[in-house]
């Protein structure tokens, strides 16, 4: 086993993290992360914003903060949102996030019968296991991963950038088409500026603001903050629904060991789920919900409020959260698109993800993943304490809230670079972004393109450089070659499920007629 990098606490000594949990738990870290908790738990409860908005929002508040501190702020914002969506979920059947989809089976219903209190509090409890858990996993996992990937050289990560634009590009819209037409936007988006090979300009028109490149920043900030705004102005006089009242309800984890089996299971499949590129916190939610359903002794009683479904739910998107920073921390992928926007929160601190970070700098990596532990704790404080605010934020206007997030982003990405220019970028996407969700074309393929692009063609160049423009050495290595046929079995299969899909779809129409 290499020395660098043990199993357990990834190259840090253990006298060390005593050092580590003192720096985390000081004041200004602790202020933080209750400040980051209750922002997303607000973001996630109000219908309509998600995680990846969240942690945009936030992301310009970071920038003056050290990369602990902010990290900590952006962990602690997509957290608080994947548990604040189940809080509308619960009591107005409208989930906050897509994460909470599959609690909203079971926790109305709860709340229906007087049980909103009980709900929330099962949701809450849920949501700290199922945290824990993908810290766990977070913990053991990732330096194992992270030694392996020492090996890899220029092929091994340009094959990887291309598994996980095959794997986004496949999994992220109904037809494959269109997830390929993202993507391919994504990356010739990423080929603005000055070639980082040979020092040339490309497709910057004569503009000097083009040349350093499309920052990633008010990109993100554009796709899914400002054209999430423009929808909002499409129904801005909408009243929003109110909250309805809760009743205090004792529930402990104790209480719920009797579903110990569910929340082993559920823990698991986020886990699982949440490691892999491309699928995220509503895929997990909804698988274990099914399995939750199948192994139950009354599986009559899910839909009409039965703990167990929400507890199933809550656990498994909860702990996504930390399985999302396995692939990112370690081969610097972003598993979806929250991590993506973690990537440019790290790029503007200075910090390159990847597996040489578990090598020259164990101690941020160990106080990233210590401190998601003291993130989800510090979440279950809040809940239990201020669960009752949090659940009247579905009552602000949305006409408040529309102007509220427009200064929050234009201030935001103004400050990232001191640039007007930011400000026309982030409108531009913003554009983009509106009208290519109006045609359902899918929005994380590009996202997650305009993060891999630069590393997929840098490695691709310095690779061609090594092997003398042979194309071979791609094929040549055992694990690029390998990454690469799983790339184009991926994509293969993603075709052949459209095609059938394409003639279901046409013989339920002749049925039909």
């Amino acid at each position: 086993m290499d020395a660098a990098i043990p199993l357990s606490f990834a190259g840090v000594p253990e006298t060390r993290m005593y050092e580590i949990a003192v720096q985390l738990l000081t004041l200004e870290n602790v202020f933080i992360m209750c400040i980051g908790i209750a922002g997303g738990i607000i973001i996630g409860a109000l219908p309509g914003l998600n995680s990846t908005m969240g942690v945009a929002i936030m992301l310009p508040l970071t920038f003056g903060m050290e990369s602990i501190t902010g990290m900590l702020m952006l962990l602690a914002v997509y957290c608080g949102s994947v548990y604040g969506g189940s809080i509308t979920a619960i009591l107005i059947k409208t989930p906050g996030t897509p994460a909470s989809a599959a609690t909203v089976l079971d926790g109305y219903p709860m709340a229906k019968k007087g049980r909103a209190g009980e709900a929330l509090s099962i949701a809450l409890t849920s949501s700290l296991i199922g945290g824990l858990a993908s810290c766990a996993a977070l913990i053991f996992i990732a330096p194992a991963m992270a030694r392996f990937a020492l090996s890899f050289g220029p092929p091994e990560f340009f094959a990887l950038s291309i598994f996980g634009l095959a794997i986004i590009s496949s999994v992220s819209s109904k037809h494959l088409s269109k997830g390929l037409m993202m993507g391919s936007l994504g990356l010739m988006i990423t080929i603005i500026g000055i070639d980082p090979i040979e020092g040339t300009t490309r497709l910057t028109f004569g503009s000097i603001n083009l040349m350093s490149g499309i920052s990633i920043i008010p990109a993100i900030l554009g796709i899914f903050a400002v054209a999430e705004i423009f929808v909002k102005t499409r129904n801005i006089h909408v009243k929003t629904r109110t909250s309805v009242s809760l009743r205090k309800a004792k529930v402990s984890i104790v209480g719920l060991l009797k579903y110990w089996k569910t929340l082993i299971k559920s823990s698991l499949v986020g886990v699982f789920i949440g490691a892999v590129p491309g699928t995220g916190a509503a895929l997990s939610a909804f698988i274990s919900y099914n399995l939750a359903k199948r192994a139950s002794k009354n599986p009559d009683e899910f839909g009409k409020g039965c703990v167990e479904g929400v507890v199933a739910a809550e656990t498994a998107n909860n702990a996504v959260t930390g399985a999302t920073l396995i692939p990112l921390l370690t081969l610097g992928i972003p598993g979806d698109t929250v991590t993506a926007v973690l990537v440019g929160a790290l790029t503007v601190q200075g910090i390159i993800p990847g597996p040489k970070l578990f090598e020259g700098d164990a101690f941020w990596v160990n106080s990233i993943m210590i401190g998601l532990i003291f993130v989800n704790i510090i979440m279950f404080v809040q809940g239990k304490v201020f669960i009752k605010f949090f659940s009247q934020m579905t009552r602000i206007p949305q006409t408040l809230l529309v102007a509220f997030l427009t200064a929050l982003c234009t201030v935001g990405v103004f400050s990232a670079n001191n640039a007007v220019f930011d400000i026309y970028i982030m409108l531009a996407f913003g554009i983009v972004g509106y009208w290519l969700t109006r045609f359902d074309f899918p929005l994380p393929p590009l996202v997650i393109a305009l993060v891999l692009g630069p590393l997929a063609e840098q490695n691709m160049r310095k690779s061609l450089l090594i092997a003398d423009g042979d194309w071979m050495i791609f094929f040549s290595r055992p694990i690029s070659c390998a990454f690469l046929l799983i790339s184009l079995a991926v994509m293969a299969f993603a075709a052949y499920n459209t095609v059938r899909g394409k003639e279901r779809a046409t013989r339920s129409a002749e049925t039909r007629t």
